[in-house]
C-alpha cells in the first residue's frame, strides 16, 4: 500500500480538483492507492484490513431515468423498492456503464461520493453512520479515502435514508 503524495496525485485529477474546491486539501495525504484493485467494496476491506460495512459504495442507479447516487455501506445491498419509496418515483433500476461515466466523470468500481461531472441528487444509507470512518473510492479503481461518515454525507449532500435490504 502506497499512500499520497501530498498534491493528492493518486486521486482521479476532477476528484483531486473538488477535494481542493470543497477545503479538503488535508485529505489529500490520506488517500492511498493499491497496486491491485479496489473496484468492489470486498477488494478495497481486504487491502484495507477493514471490515465490509466499512467500505462505502457509489452506486448510481436510474430513477424514472434520472441518474440518482446511493451511497452504501459495503455489506448491504440497496432495496429498489426503498429507493424507489424515497424518490416517489414509478420505476428505478441499476444504471449502465456509459450514464455512470457521463453522470459522475468516472468508471464504475472508482466512483467517488462527491467531486462528480454533473449535480445529482443523492441517497445516503444510514448504515454509514454505525462507523467511526468509511472509506471510499477517490475516482479510479486503485485509490480510496477515509472520511467519518458525517463529514462524508454532508460534502455529498446526501439525504439520509434507509434503503438497504433487510435481512430475514
Amino acid at each position: 500500500m502506497t499512500t499520497t503524495d501530498t498534491d493528492g496525485s493518486e486521486a482521479h485529477p476532477r476528484f483531486a480538483a473538488a477535494l481542493r474546491e470543497l477545503g479538503l486539501d488535508d485529505l489529500h495525504p490520506r488517500i492511498r492507492r493499491f497496486p491491485d484493485a479496489t473496484r468492489t467494496a470486498a477488494e478495497a476491506a481486504a487491502a484495507l484490513g477493514c471490515e465490509l460495512s466499512e467500505i462505502c459504495k457509489s452506486l448510481i442507479f436510474a430513477a424514472d431515468g434520472v441518474p440518482v447516487l446511493v451511497l452504501m455501506d459495503g455489506s448491504s445491498r440497496v432495496d429498489l423498492d426503498r429507493v424507489r419509496g424515497a424518490l416517489g418515483a414509478e420505476k428505478v433500476t441499476r444504471a449502465k456503464a456509459d450514464v455512470v461515466r457521463e453522470t459522475t466523470g468516472y468508471a464504475i468500481g472508482g466512483v467517488p461520493p462527491f467531486g462528480h461531472r454533473t449535480r445529482t441528487r443523492v441517497l445516503a444509507d444510514r448504515s454509514l453512520l454505525e462507523h467511526d470512518t468509511v472509506w471510499a473510492a477517490a475516482g479510479t479503481p486503485y485509490t480510496v479515502f477515509p472520511m467519518r461518515p458525517e463529514d462524508l454525507v454532508a460534502h455529498a449532500g446526501a439525504t439520509l435514508v434507509d434503503v438497504r435490504e433487510r435481512t430475514s
